[in-house]
């Protein structure tokens, strides 16, 4: 039994120096220990000893199993180090390397203007108002003095959903949201996304933005609105711009008016830009109808208010020379790489 024990510890020695991974040592230690190995068969040959051999014979079997048990762990700690060398060494970092660049993201042109001009407003005393782009037929037409029979009620400008909602026209709805909520003054602007029946091409889209201003407070005037907006288009285009204010109608105010300010192509000399007119439609304005304050709950005899409508896409098409509306939808990374 001696010599069988020093056998089986001399060939586990030698299996031991060319087994290099975990599994294979796993496979040599139940080939030994396991409930078929070599020193279980022997234990269990013991049985056949005389009683005063078995311990003796029990102490060999037993230095054998230490034996090999020291080397299978020393085996393993040697396998184990070899391993976790070979994958440092895989993983390893050079520190001093560049790393890769990432492109870095910027704001798009719709964005930089409309920073812009909420940066302004704020400027001026005036509060952000947000509203729901889905809106019922009252909040963007019937509260704005617009009558069922108004053209721009017909489906070829609007988009109607089910329920008698529709997609906002403008976003001239949040003044009423606006005036139920909050008594005078308010002095707000609702920057948003509208909705329109257009034909895409390079000057209309189905989508585009507004930015609607509202004041009101006692003894607000026209001059107060003139005021306002001169000042509003000097710092956007500089102090050399010049405005002018011509007649219009728009239900929801009275008096009404469009502005333009002078081609900043040209400096008013008349121009491809301008339509040789020296003059660039900018917005539209006027003071608030009576009859819109009305459906705001506020009392036009007490209080009056001026309000207006930018164009947040052609103000960014003036501001960056951008010939082509669908260029600010089309998400060409070409064309945003200029801002």
């Amino acid at each position: 039994m001696k010599e069988k024990l020093e056998q089986i510890k001399v060939s586990a020695l030698r299996s031991l120096e060319n087994i290099d991974s975990l599994p294979a040592l796993e496979e040599l230690r139940l080939g030994l220990m396991g409930k078929k190995g070599e020193l279980t068969q022997i234990l269990k040959g013991m049985g056949a000893l005389k009683p005063e051999e078995r311990p003796a014979a029990g102490q060999m079997v037993n230095q054998a199993r230490q034996a090999i048990e020291d080397m299978l762990s020393t085996a393993r700690k040697r396998i184990t180090r070899k391993e976790q060398d070979a994958r440092l060494a895989a993983e390893a970092l050079d520190v001093t390397m560049p790393g890769a660049r990432r492109a870095v993201g910027h704001r798009h042109p719709m964005s930089i203007v409309l920073g812009e001009l909420a940066d302004m407003f704020l400027g001026m005393g005036y509060e952000i108002a947000e509203g729901p782009d889905v809106e019922t037929d009252y909040y963007n037409f019937e509260a704005l003095n617009i009558p069922a029979n108004h053209p721009a009620k017909d489906e070829q400008d609007t988009f109607y959903a089910e329920g008698g909602l529709v997609l906002r026209t403008q976003t001239s709805s949040v003044q009423i949201r606006t005036m139920e909520r909050k008594k005078p003054p308010i002095k707000i602007i609702a920057p948003g996304t509208v909705y329109r029946s257009d034909q895409v091409d390079a000057t209309h889209s189905p989508v585009f933005h507004q930015l609607e201003g509202l004041v009101v407070d006692h003894n607000i005037t026209m001059g107060d609105l003139k005021g306002a907006l001169e000042l509003f288009a000097s710092e956007l285009f500089g102090g050399d711009i010049k405005t002018r204010f011509r007649p219009h109608h728009f239900p929801f105010t009275e008096p009404s008016a469009e502005m333009d300010v002078s081609c900043f192509s040209c400096g008013g000399k008349g121009c491809r830009v301008c339509k040789e007119s020296g003059w660039i439609e900018l917005l539209g304005c006027g003071m608030v109808h009576p009859r819109v304050l009305e459906m705001g709950g506020i009392d036009p005899v007490e209080y009056s208010g001026f309000a207006f409508g930018i164009g947040l896409d052609r103000i960014a098409m003036q501001r960056f020379g951008i010939s082509d509306m669908r260029l600010l939808f089309e998400n060409d990374v070409r064309f945003l790489r200029q801002f």
